[in-house]
């Protein structure tokens, strides 16, 4: 009798709770859904959406949970992603309140899974007895966009600077003449000193001269009337000693490459006050007393009679006042340096051992590799300087070549960059420097290590470098920054990168991502600027017209996408950037 009782009210349960489940069933109709993004989107590689869920009031009920089981179907295939779970414990008002939840889900992107679906289908379950009652599984969200996976990554070798100067280089030469009290006539013993002698010697030579600069001055002493032509004259001897000296050498036609400049210095205490503040022959109260007089209020004459009265003049009038009366000459002629083309050949010869090494500076030797466009030359010639003089900026520069050499055979990126890798682990290991550090962002960006890259290029931009280096290098970081989704990142460093069309197609994306379309539109319009060919730059503008709601110049832009590149058409066909103008006669007429 017991039995019969236990098992009818067993059945009564079940029965209940089967009623209980039915009703939630029932009552899901009426669950409001919400997945954002939606369409789903590509950002980093993953696809990241939420699912928002609301049920209503009296659905939950006491003591049952209810999911909502999470799938992505494609293909004919299918992941489940998760379940947003509500369980009436958690949630003691339901009888009143609607209950909500919100959670998010995340799964890696593959191309094969372009065209799905997030599907949902709803599980009401007793935790007692295990039973469980579902709706029919519905799709809620479609996907994917992959306009982020447009990016064009962007490699950059950077080459240290070789420290050769291949510009005109002057050499000052200097040679001082002295002249006697009031008096500008140079001196037979002035023209035979060594300095005279020197400065014969350096004419003869027939250095290449660009100027000639003779500073005439005098001493303090004697009226204003003498001092001001005294200065000149004395500068206009020397001038006309070196033209005499020229025609003695037969400078004939260089002579009139030579500018000749004059300047007299006429009452100026300067070099006065500099020969006084080096000189011992004097108390220092007499030098207190002379600056004194020389910095104070009066004409130049006057200071120079109040001096004579200073208790030690007469020291100073015989030894810092004939230094003074001089012309002083700054010669600056030009370095002779060999050319290009004997640079070139002879670094050719030193990679081949058929001329010594040094027969070209290190300087000069590692300058030969940036003259020649040939990478297998360059390598040798960077080999050779490491050969000359381990430096690592030798080191740094053939792991650029060895990017470089990625970037023309991407079949062999893999090995050209584990040997740029090397190099540039060297190099960092005799000096770090902002140009390995870029160098390595693009190895690993080819390895496919784009965190990593993104940390050395990091290290690159906290330590200097010139501004051809820094664009090269935002050029670099801006494509890896939208391939790990750190778009704002990215379009300010792509505003300071290097001008090229790559560089401004990859800005205009980043613009996209961070819905910035009109500015979108505008770097898009700069990438076919520099390349009307720039077949995904038009691409780029379909897509932000697009989500202006421009149906028309979207389909504008894509056409010119799809002239230029016939691949494209695959692709806009099935792009959910372009499903509100799918049908449209002007879309269909851009994709013939």
């Amino acid at each position: 009798m017991k039995k019969l009782v236990y098992l009818t009210f067993l059945l009564a349960v079940l029965t209940l709770s089967s009623c209980s489940l039915n009703k939630m069933i029932q009552m899901a109709k009426d669950q409001q859904l919400t997945v954002n993004p939606n369409p789903l989107e590509v950002h980093a590689d993953s696809v990241s959406f939420d699912i928002s869920a609301t049920l209503p009031v009296k659905m939950l009920q006491k003591g049952k949970v209810y999911s909502l089981n999470t799938f992505y179907t494609y293909g004919g295939s299918e992941m489940s992603l998760g379940t947003v779970e509500f369980k009436a414990e958690n949630y003691p008002d339901a009888a009143t309140t609607q209950p909500v939840a919100t959670q998010n889900f995340s799964f890696p992107y593959d191309e094969s899974l372009n065209r799905g679906n997030i599907e949902i289908q709803g599980v009401a379950l007793d935790p007692k007895n295990g039973k469980t009652k579902s709706t029919e599984r519905f799709a809620i969200a479609s996907g994917l966009i992959t306009t982020s996976t447009l990016v064009e990554a962007v490699y950059y070798p950077a080459y240290a600077d070789h420290g050769y100067n291949n510009q005109e280089e002057l050499i000052p030469a200097n040679v001082n003449f002295y002249f006697e009290q009031g008096k500008s006539n140079l001196r037979y013993s002035e023209r035979r000193s060594d300095r005279g002698k020197y400065f014969e010697a350096f004419i003869a030579e027939k250095n290449v001269t660009r100027t000639v600069t003779i500073t005439g001055t005098h001493s303090p002493e004697g009226p204003e009337r003498i001092n001001s032509k005294l200065s000149e004259s004395r500068a206009k001897v020397i001038e006309n000693y070196y033209k005499r000296m020229m025609d003695k050498y037969d400078y004939t036609d260089a002579a009139g490459e030579i500018r000749f400049i004059l300047k007299p210095v006429i009452e100026d205490w300067t070099e006065f006050k500099a020969a006084l503040a080096d000189y011992d022959g004097i108390s220092s109260e007499g030098k207190s007393e002379m600056l004194s007089i020389v910095n104070g209020p009066g004409s130049f004459e006057d200071k120079e009679d109040r001096l004579q009265k200073v208790n030690g003049y007469k020291k100073v009038f015989k030894d810092i006042y004939p230094p003074l009366r001089s012309a002083k000459t700054e010669i600056l002629r030009v370095k002779e340096k060999i050319t290009d083309a004997e640079i070139s050949v002879l670094a050719k010869g030193i990679t081949k051992n058929e001329v010594s090494a040094d027969t070209l500076s290190i300087e000069e030797l590692m300058y030969a590799a940036s003259l020649t466009p040939s990478l297998e030359e360059k390598e040798a010639i960077y080999k050779a300087a490491i050969k000359k003089e381990d430096s690592w900026n030798a080191h740094n520069n053939l792991g650029a070549v060895y990017i470089a050499n990625a970037m023309e055979n991407p079949s062999e990126a893999a090995n050209y960059a584990q040997q740029a890798e090397t190099q540039f682990d060297i190099a960092n290991n005799k000096k770090a420097s902002a140009e390995a550090f870029v160098n390595l962002g693009s190895v690993y960006l080819f390895q496919g290590n784009k965190a990593k890259a993104r940390e050395s290029l990091g290290k690159a931009s906290t330590m200097s470098g010139n501004n051809e280096l820094t664009a090269g290098m935002n050029g670099v970081a801006g494509s890896v920054n939208i391939m790990l989704a750190y778009y704002d990142n990215a379009v300010k460093e792509l505003s300071g990168s290097e001008e090229t069309s790559v560089n401004m197609f990859n800005k205009g994306l980043a613009y996209i991502l961070t819905k910035d379309y009109q500015n979108a539109v505008t770097a898009f319009g700069e990438a076919t600027d520099l390349d009307d060919g720039n077949a995904k730059a038009y691409y780029g503008m379909a897509v932000a017209y697009a989500r202006m709601n421009n149906g028309s110049k979207a389909s504008e832009m894509l056409k010119k996408a799809v002239d230029n590149d016939a691949s494209l058409k695959e692709r806009a066909a099935t792009d959910l950037e372009f499903v509100n103008f799918a049908g449209s006669a002007e879309f269909v007429d851009a994709l013939k």
